[in-house]
């Protein structure tokens, strides 16, 4: 991690499926922050010299053998105020002097809060009663010496703070969209706490990377693989502002594009974006790789593996080309490989876990840090076309990973003719944007049917539509009834061989977003 000239926040992950919703709202207000490990030592967080910390929350139990635990030394020499969330408030009591216990009953979902405390700087200018949300199963019985009680529940206390070590403590989520004002909270601590100054912001990720990018690659060439959606896009524009024609953008059709999307495409990063780009027909070579396959995890590692021998042989065409430009994002790197902590792995994804051991070019990722709304600030003060920008999320391994079951020719022409009527219908109504993201799911199972006097034993596709801000955590969309309705006959009607069509109400977490 390279250190960065901002004002900084560092989150210590203990596992919760929430730790990258803190850092979200902590960016929302200007600041930067990143998530380390909660294992990270005590030495290298003070080197950073954070303007403050937070700890998260997580599945734990501060009295379990093998519950993860602060940092040794932590607390003794770091020179900048905590936050302890849920987990963390309870990881703080128990190390400073206080008492924790398991609850009677564990305490989720919405609860009335009472500010004890009003002068405290973390509810400032926020009523004496609150709307929070809970996750937990132990809470603080007695609080640490020089600590003092701010808020509470029903239930149990819910916050606490020691204003002669600037540590605070909470035991509800401020985070998550369930605690109204959480975000306030959080803005408390950012700036009345730690006197953070507000520097992060698109045009300086932009001037940062621009920089950073011409380090990474000095006089050398680049290839980028483009994937027709905003991440890998707004990666190549910013590279191109770095090194222009250095960087070579190769837009393969891999057999798994939507309909008429490779040529469509195409035009327009040649004629609105004018990238140095090539169009690489490579459809038979990934589907040749994928015959037979069905585990996905399976086809991201063949995809993954297939891109880079495709890139490598262009590369090798071109000459000189030492690096690999791909549009990996923050989100892409906690589902699906543990780097910042114990967060569990989700999935995957082929910028990430579907990589070769060994590669011979380089990557450059300029966007690994960023969430997806901020690719879409930084894409808009680039110019990328707003066609680009308002497209929803398309995965990297394509259609393969909508396709429950085996990639072949006939599944593929099903999911591209039920995706292009499920994109019409949602444009008509005028409700594509009001959505994070909508697809249609191709299931490995066949229902009876009855179309005119005949009996039909034919494929069921599943509705997917979401709406989210980051996609870290989504609500499955409330389309109206008359839109599913045309959805569901159009599909059925003029796609031959789909007679069911069924609609997705699951919302992340528990699901994911992708079926795959």
């Amino acid at each position: 991690m390279t250190e960065q000239p901002h004002a900084t926040i560092i989150i210590l992950d203990f596992g919760s499926q929430y730790t990258q919703l803190i850092a979200r709202r902590i960016r929302e207000s200007g600041v930067y922050c990143e998530i380390w490990p909660y294992h990270t030592p005590a030495a290298k967080i003070q080197a950073v010299r954070p303007c403050g910390l937070i700890l998260s929350g997580g599945p734990s139990s501060v009295y379990d053998k093998d519950a993860p635990q602060l940092p040794p030394g932590l607390l003794d020499n770091l020179d900048c105020p905590v936050l302890g969330i849920c987990y963390g408030l309870q990881l703080l009591a128990a190390a400073l002097g206080g008492e924790v216990k398991p609850s009677r009953s564990r305490e989720y979902g919405y609860a009335r809060l009472s500010v004890t405390a009003p002068d405290s700087l973390l509810f400032k200018g926020l009523p004496e009663a609150l709307d929070v949300w809970l996750s937990h199963g132990d809470y603080v019985t007695h609080v640490p010496p020089g600590f003092r009680i701010t808020a509470h529940t029903d239930e149990a206390l819910n916050a606490f703070e020691a204003l002669s070590s600037r540590i605070y403590g909470v035991q509800f989520h401020p985070e998550v969209a369930h605690t109204p004002l959480g975000a306030e909270v959080l803005r408390n601590f950012v700036f009345e706490v730690c006197h953070a100054r507000g520097d992060w912001s698109a045009r300086s990720i932009i001037i940062e990377q621009i920089a950073h990018i011409r380090d990474q690659i000095g006089d050398g060439r680049a290839v980028c693989g483009l994937s027709g959606g905003v991440d890998s896009t707004v990666a190549a524009a910013l590279v191109h502002e770095a090194i222009g024609e250095r960087q070579t953008c190769l837009f393969v059709n891999t057999g798994l594009l939507r309909e008429g999307e490779f040529e469509a495409t195409l035009r327009l990063f040649q004629q609105q974006m004018h990238l140095n780009v090539r169009g690489v027909e490579a459809g038979e070579r990934f589907l040749l790789a994928l015959r037979g396959v069905t585990d996905p995890e399976e086809k991201r590692r063949i995809i993954g593996r297939v891109f880079i021998e495709v890139f490598e042989a262009e590369a090798q065409q071109i000459g000189g080309v030492d690096f690999l430009v791909q549009g990996t994002l923050y989100p892409d790197v906690i589902e699906s490989v543990s780097v910042r902590g114990p967060s569990a792995v989700i999935k995957s994804h082929h910028n990430v876990g579907g990589l070769p051991a060994q590669m011979r070019l380089r990557l450059i990722e300029p966007l690994r840090e960023l969430f997806k709304d901020e690719v879409r600030q930084i894409g808009r003060d680039l110019q990328v076309p707003e066609e680009i920008l308002r497209r929803h999320p398309f995965p990297g391994p394509g259609l393969a990973v909508r396709i429950l079951g085996e990639i072949t020719d006939d599944n593929l022409r099903l999911l591209r003719a039920a995706d292009r009527i499920l994109e019409e219908e949602l444009r008509l109504a005028n409700l594509y944007d009001a959505v994070w993201q909508s697809f249609p799911v191709l299931l490995p199972v066949s229902s009876v049917g009855v179309m005119g006097d005949f009996r039909t034993y034919e494929r069921v596709v599943a509705i997917r539509a979401v709406t989210s801000v980051d996609g870290m955590t989504a609500d499955w969309a409330r389309l109206p009834h008359d839109t599913l309705a045309r959805i569901s006959t159009r599909i059925v009607s003029e796609v031959r061989g789909i007679n069911r069509v069924v609609y997705d109400i699951s919302s992340k977490p528990p699901s994911t977003i992708e079926w795959e």
